[in-house]
C-alpha cells in the first residue's frame, strides 16, 4: 500500500500542473472508486466540473486538493491511492487502461508558447486502480484540530501528523506513546498517533533504531524512542528522494515511473538474506495479517 513517500511524489509531481487549474469536465468510468464520497455520481460530475484547483495537501498517506469558486469555497477533492491507486498526468490524447474516473483539465502550468504564460494548456488526469480499493470523493474543509489556521478534509480530521510535518509535535508524540499499553510498530502503524508510516518503512526503521517490533511502548526509554523517531525521518527522507518504493507497477509517480527505493531495503521482503549490520539471517514473522521483517540478534525485547 502506498505510504506517505509514495502519496508526498504523487503531490509533488500534481502540483505544479494542477495549480490553478479548472476541471473541464468529469467521467466516471466505475462508481465503485467514489465509494468514499457522499453522493451519486452525479453529484460527483456536478460539483467538480467548473471548479478550480488550489496547491495539493498532503496529511500521512491522504492527499487532496482544494477547490475553489464563490458558491463552494471550503471543499476538496480528496484521493485515497488505497492498495493499487495511481493518478497519472496525461495529454488529452492518451488513455490508461483500468482508468476508474478521468479528469479532463485546463492547466495554466505551461502556454502553448513562450510569449503566452498565462495560456491554458489541455491536460488529463487519470485515475487508475486495478484493484479498486482506493477513491476519490468531495468533502467539506474544516478547521484542524491542533491548528485551526489550517484546514483539512472533515474525513481526514481524525489522522495525526506524520514526522516530516514541520508542526510535528515531537513532546505530544512522546506523551502519548508512553500511555499507549501496546507494542512499538502497533502504535507506528496507529494513524491517529502517528501518520503516513505503514509497514515497509516501520520495518526499515525498528532495524536502525535496533528495536523489536513487539517491545511494548511502555518500557521504551525517552533516547529510544528520540532514536527511533529519528530514524524513522531519516528513512521517510531516503525514501522520497529514491522516489517511493515499486515492488511492480502498481505503485507510480503521475508520469508512471516507479520509485527505487526498494533497492535499499534493509529488512523488509529480506527474510532469509544476511542483516546488512551483523550478517545472520533476517526474519519474518505473522503480523495484523502482515508480516514483520527483523533481525533477531540486532533487534531484542529488552
Amino acid at each position: 500500500m502506498p505510504e506517505l513517500p509514495e502519496v508526498e511524489v504523487v503531490r509533488a509531481g500534481l502540483e505544479p500542473a494542477v495549480t490553478g487549474a479548472t476541471v473541464a469536465s468529469v467521467t466516471v468510468y466505475d462508481e465503485r472508486s467514489l465509494r468514499r464520497h457522499s453522493g451519486p455520481s452525479e453529484d460527483f460530475v456536478d460539483r467538480l466540473t467548473g471548479r478550480r484547483m488550489l496547491a495539493p495537501q498532503r496529511r500521512g498517506k491522504f492527499l487532496w486538493i482544494p477547490l475553489l469558486t464563490p458558491e463552494f469555497p471550503k471543499e476538496a477533492l480528496v484521493v485515497h491511492l488505497g492498495m493499487s491507486g495511481q493518478v497519472l498526468l496525461r495529454d488529452r490524447d492518451t488513455d490508461d487502461p483500468l482508468t476508474r474516473v478521468r479528469l479532463e483539465l485546463d492547466s495554466p502550468s505551461a502556454g502553448p508558447a513562450p510569449r503566452a504564460p498565462t495560456a491554458h494548456r489541455p491536460l488529463r488526469l487519470n485515475f487508475v486502480d486495478q484493484r479498486i480499493f482506493g477513491s476519490m470523493a468531495i468533502d467539506e474543509l474544516v478547521p484542524a484540530l491542533d491548528h485551526p489556521s489550517q484546514q483539512v478534509p472533515s474525513s481526514v480530521s481524525h489522522i495525526a501528523r506524520d514526522p516530516m510535518d514541520e508542526l510535528f509535535d515531537e513532546r505530544r508524540f512522546f506523551s502519548l506513546l508512553a500511555r499507549k499499553n501496546t507494542t512499538i510498530k502497533r502504535a507506528l502503524l496507529d494513524q491517529t498517533l502517528v501518520s503516513g508510516i505503514g509497514n515497509i518503512y516501520a520495518d526499515e526503521s525498528l532495524w536502525g533504531a535496533r528495536v523489536h517490533y513487539e517491545q511494548p511502548t511502555a518500557t521504551l526509554s525517552r533516547a529510544k524512542g528520540t532514536l527511533l523517531l529519528s530514524e524513522v525521518r531519516a528513512v521517510l527522507a531516503q525514501a522520497l528522494a529514491e522516489g517511493g518504493t515499486s515492488f511492480d507497477t502498481q505503485y507510480l509517480n503521475v508520469n508512471g515511473v516507479s520509485g527505487y527505493f526498494a533497492h535499499s531495503l534493509k529488512v523488509y521482503g529480506q527474510q532469509g538474506r544476511p542483516c546488512p549490520r551483523c550478517g545472520r539471517p533476517v526474519v519474518r514473522e505473522q503480523f495484523m495479517n502482515r508480516g514483520s521483517h527483523f533481525c533477531p540478534f540486532c533487534q531484542r525485547v529488552r
